[in-house]
């Protein structure tokens, strides 16, 4: 069996039972950072072997890692913070398993854009998930094309490129579209800003944010 297992993106206090368990019972935890990992196995007394799993190793370690699941070795996928596979390495380790015929489970547990989604208080009947932007080749397209969606959609983005991303939607979006942006989901210093594109740019070059961003953009109303 192969588990992905949320881990807390924040508040230690939202691990789940079951979660805790699946780690304990595993022979075996791939983990995206294992110093990262090791704090919170340490934290909940898993004594489970660790090994690392990232988008650096992922191509070279895949195969034999599908290998041990075939032969009867329980393992369970982490990522630093959050849903693994979710802008997160996962993906490549689940596509080769199923093909394999190895079973897997997904854990429900924490991911930041949902709370952040929620939290917006934009329409969320529908959304659109982007994750990270490209950084560069192909970033203004990107930005012209989720300008177009009829439905909310969503960003990761870090602190030192959010005012420049806030403008850049703004010139794509224009200036009076609704957004938020949260920051530091489940964490001591949490907040979400609610406001026009230009607005949220305004408030964030004035007060430098720390930690890690979502932004949830209103999508285009229709005439």
């Amino acid at each position: 069996m192969l588990y992905l297992v949320p881990t807390p993106i924040g508040n230690l206090g939202d691990m789940t039972f079951r979660a805790v368990e699946v780690l304990k019972s595993v022979d075996l935890i791939l983990a995206e950072d294992t110093r990262t990992s090791s704090v919170l196995l340490k934290h909940f007394d898993i004594h489970t072997p660790l090994r690392s799993h990232h988008k650096f190793n992922e191509h070279q370690t895949t195969d034999s890692v599908v290998t041990q699941l075939l032969s009867g070795v329980n393992i369970a996928l982490i990522s630093d913070a959050g849903t693994p596979a979710i802008s997160d390495p996962g993906f490549m380790l689940v596509r080769a398993a199923t093909k394999a015929g190895v079973e897997v489970q997904c854990l429900p547990g924490a991911t930041a854009f949902v709370p952040a989604l929620v939290a917006s208080g934009l329409p969320n009947e529908r959304f659109y998930f982007e994750g990270f932007l490209p950084q560069k080749k192909g970033r203004q397209t990107r930005l012209a094309q989720l300008a177009t969606l009829d439905h909310s959609f969503i960003i990761y983005e870090s602190p030192f490129r959010l005012t420049k991303t806030l403008l850049q939607l703004a010139q794509v979006c224009g200036n009076e579209r609704q957004a938020s942006v949260s920051r530091e989901i489940s964490k001591l210093h949490e907040q979400t800003v609610r406001g026009t594109l230009q607005e949220l740019a305004e408030h964030f070059d004035a007060n430098p944010p720390k930690g890690e961003i979502v932004i949830v953009v209103e999508g285009k109303v229709r005439s």
